[in-house]
């Protein structure tokens, strides 16, 4: 069994959640090595995402996320928006109009966002940016998938490697973005975007959680 556009649906709402929740640590986040905007973008944007859902509700999961990406790509000021709303786009691109996602078409949806993040940002792993939560997300996705997992387990396995990158970056010296003018002196810091990647994950992960026992999401 596979996720519908249900799950996409729950995602958009959990990750809503999650950027009202974790506002202020993302904005504390950026503050240290940013403009300090990254939490309050991050959540206007997902508060439009699901009014943008709600108004007029998509039929597949690649449908929700097209919206997503859309929207924060309006709605979303700084790097964040281009850079999460090219993800989104390229992820619905990638699952097309399938009513139903498996799991290898999972992990090849996440990868696509991963490479439109690193089209648009030209970051690579280990410049202390988003991509150093997306690579691991993607290549742990990639091997559940491979190994025989469902969804569920795509995602999980996504997430915490999405964790576990974000973690990472905390002693790296930035070489992309704003956190770049700061040199040495952004060592030390955790990404704000590596952050609310990890974030989104697990909110995926939760969201197929709840669709494979049936219960409510939010």
């Amino acid at each position: 069994m596979g996720l519908d556009v249900n799950w996409a649906l729950d995602w958009l709402k959990l990750s809503a959640k999650a950027m009202s929740e974790h506002r202020m640590e993302l904005i504390e986040l950026d503050r240290a090595i940013g403009d300090s905007d990254h939490g309050e973008n991050m959540d206007r944007g997902f508060q439009a995402v699901l009014q943008k859902v709600e108004e007029t509700p998509p039929e597949t999961p690649g449908a929700a996320l097209k919206a997503a990406a859309m929207t924060l790509m309006s709605k979303v000021g700084g790097a964040a928006g281009p850079l999460y709303g090219t993800a989104y786009l390229r992820a619905a691109t990638s699952l097309g109009e399938a009513a139903d996602i498996d799991a290898e078409a999972l992990a090849e949806a996440l990868a696509a966002a991963r490479d439109g993040v690193v089209a648009r940002g030209k970051a690579e792993l280990g410049d202390k940016t988003m991509i150093d939560a997306w690579t691991p997300a993607v290549e742990a996705a990639r091997t559940a998938a491979a190994g025989g997992s469902d969804p569920l387990g795509v995602l999980e396995a996504a997430a915490e490697a999405a964790e576990t990158g974000a973690i990472a970056t905390d002693p790296l010296v930035a070489r992309k973005g704003r956190a770049s003018y700061l040199g040495e002196r952004s060592a030390g810091h955790r990404d704000p975007g590596a952050a609310s990647t990890a974030l989104l994950l697990r909110a995926a992960a939760a969201a197929a959680g709840s669709s494979d026992t049936g219960t409510d999401a939010v």
